[in-house]
């Protein structure tokens, strides 16, 4: 039986959630074991060469000058940094629960649309987002010193993350999604080879360690590219909340591959967060469909 373009569109949201938890767990089971700055340059080389040969079978790449835009350049500072800030938290902090306060985007992403691009917020949206954050520090639970750094490092992420996605919204169309890849990841290689060169940090590079970047790369790519089609094949408002089947994989790669464990507690926190943004997803849908209806009048 043919799928539908909505559900051929969850199909490839959950494939990319999947591709992206996997990446990360091959990255963490290396963290200590080699540095932030190898693991941009070394997978960053692998995944920028495959991107390219990809964007350029489909003709998508064009000329550096087209991006030279102010979107197109905050989006790719805010993956930069959120690059780096992600992969200093994922050494410390268990892969299920980094995994859970990403989950928290669609709030954050909500929140900088309030305050920065004027879009309207309802109480109710408010709320949804207060008690998200709250089920984000039930799953850190800062201690009686406050925060750790890498709770800290974790919460930034979701905030770049979000800079990020607020910055895509305002791309040029006329860009093609594979040539902004290409150059944002090239632009986190070039990153991770600055950081190498000033901290002057090279740890020796096993075949185990390079095995899992390059492993990792390459489900890097299947994420985005499944991404891309996920939001080019069916409607954002019902493929949206697939992007929760990556934080199963998370769980379960965690479970399976990293020894790690959830109490309830974290579990309360992560069931807090998810229904929170997928009224989210779900409020913003009703919006849509009101926006489209009024439109056609």
């Amino acid at each position: 039986m043919a799928l539908s373009k909505n559900m051929k569109g969850a199909l490839f949201m959950a494939l990319s959630m999947c591709g992206f938890a996997a990446n990360d767990a091959l990255i963490k089971s290396i963290s200590h074991e080699t540095t932030v700055g190898q693991i941009m340059l070394i997978r960053g080389l692998m995944t920028t060469g495959l991107v390219f040969l990809i964007a350029r079978h489909f003709g998508a790449l064009r000329p550096l000058r087209v991006m030279a835009r102010t979107p197109v350049v905050l989006r790719i500072f805010f993956e930069v940094v959120a690059a780096i800030v992600f992969l200093a938290a994922l050494g410390n902090i268990p892969l299920a629960n980094i995994s859970a306060i990403l989950q928290s985007l669609p709030l954050a992403v909500t929140l900088g649309a309030a305050l920065f691009l004027g879009e309207p917020t309802g109480w109710r949206r408010w709320l949804a987002i207060i008690i998200g954050f709250g089920g984000v520090l039930i799953i850190i639970r800062p201690g009686p010193d406050g925060f750790t750094t890498a709770s800290l490092l974790g919460i930034s992420c979701v905030f770049l993350a979000a800079g990020r996605d607020l910055a895509t919204k305002r791309v040029p169309a006329e860009i093609p999604s594979l040539m902004v890849t290409t150059v944002n990841a090239a632009c986190v290689t070039i990153a991770g080879g600055l950081i190498v060169l000033f901290t002057r940090e090279w740890l020796p590079v096993t075949p185990r360690v390079f095995l899992h970047l390059a492993i990792g790369s390459v489900f890097s790519l299947i994420g985005y590219q499944f991404v891309i089609a996920a939001m080019r094949t069916g409607e954002i408002s019902f493929i949206a909340p697939f992007r929760y089947s990556g934080l199963l994989a998370s769980i379960a790669l965690g479970m399976l591959f990293l020894g790690e464990s959830l109490d309830g507690v974290t579990v309360i926190g992560i069931v807090i967060v998810v229904l929170t943004g997928l009224y989210t997803f779900h409020r913003e849908a009703r919006r849509g469909r009101a926006a489209l209806r009024e439109a056609r009048g």
